[in-house]
Parts: C-alpha cells; sequence; structure tokens
C-alpha cells in the first residue's frame, strides 16, 4: 500500500500603502491639499493564520458550508501574532485605531482564481486621524473598530514599524491563496 502525504498550503500576503495628500510645513501643520496624492512607503509581509481561521475554513468548506457574510481589515501594534491568538485573547498584541472610519474597512474580495483571492479592485482604506506607530494588520470576520468578538482570521507585521499622521490614508490589499504542500 502507498503512502501518500499531502496537505494545503494557506499563504496569505498583506501589501500596506500610505499615501499623503496634503503639503505641509517644516513643522508637520497642514498648509493645503496636494492635487496628487505622494506614496510615503509600500510595505508587506505573509501572515500567520490562526487556530480560529483554520477552524472556521474547515467548517465552512467542510462541515457546515456557512460561512462569515464578511471580513474586516484591522491595524495592529507592537506584539507578534501567535496561533492560539483570537479576538477575544490576543495579548501579544493590540488594535490601533487612529483613523477617523467608524468601523474596521471590509475586505471585498474579487474572483477567486486559481486557488487564490484579493481585494486589489476595492482595496481596505483607512482614512489616518492621528498620529500612530502601526505594526502590521489583521482580517477578523467583525467590523467593530477596537472590538474583542468575531473570529480573527490571521495577521502579521512589517519588517519594521511604520509611523502614519493625520491626514495620511493607508490602502490595505489582503491576497489569500490555498495551494497544495
Amino acid at each position: 500500500m502507498m503512502n501518500i502525504s499531502a496537505g494545503v498550503l494557506h499563504k496569505n500576503n498583506y501589501v500596506v500603502e500610505c499615501w499623503d495628500r496634503w503639503v505641509r510645513s517644516k513643522t508637520g501643520r497642514i498648509l493645503r491639499e496636494r492635487k496628487r496624492p505622494v506614496l510615503k512607503w509600500r510595505d508587506g509581509f505573509q501572515n500567520i493564520v490562526v487556530t480560529t481561521g483554520l477552524n472556521i475554513l474547515l467548517d465552512s468548506t467542510i462541515k457546515t458550508g456557512v460561512s462569515s457574510p464578511a471580513w474586516y481589515v484591522g491595524l495592529k501594534g507592537m506584539g507578534s501574532m501567535v496561533a492560539a491568538d483570537t479576538m477575544a485573547s490576543h495579548g501579544g498584541w493590540s488594535e490601533l485605531t487612529p483613523y477617523s472610519d467608524s468601523t474596521r474597512p471590509a475586505y471585498t474580495p474579487g474572483t477567486i482564481s486559481s486557488g487564490s483571492v484579493d481585494n486589489s479592485a476595492s482595496k481596505a482604506v483607512f482614512n489616518i486621524n492621528g498620529s500612530s506607530t502601526i505594526y502590521g494588520c489583521f482580517l477578523a470576520n467583525n467590523s467593530t473598530k477596537g472590538g474583542t468578538t468575531g473570529t480573527l482570521y490571521g495577521g502579521g507585521d512589517f519588517g519594521s514599524s511604520r509611523a502614519v499622521v493625520n491626514g495620511d490614508t493607508l490602502n490595505v490589499t489582503v491576497t489569500l491563496t490555498q495551494t497544495s504542500a
């Protein structure tokens, strides 16, 4: 009898762009709006899919066929995400909320093709309204800004932290891929 070993690899990439639409004085005071926003920085990372994220994939595809109606992107602070993290319990990191939107922006996936889907046609947008240091992002199925309920799918960190200031706009693209391992 032949023993075949196979699996599924979940590879998820986040790309974050920080745009500045304001001309500022040397002290950082906003003087006027630019005709075209300027890209301040672009960074990305591959994320960890936490256990609750893996469980919801199995439940929605194999067991019940019922999935969460929507997913949302959040910003995370300093600290590492680990497989045991949930939205209710993630002591190693915190959610950052320096943006004017009343909820986390929606993750709006496009067409699934070749085992991959992304939101490049409808990026998650954060309108920054304060100074902060962003360490990474996460995906959860609850839109509550700063909330601790719902399912945490996963997230991760940039190679180094990134500063944002009032008036910046963050555009986040998340690509979710599943391949045979």
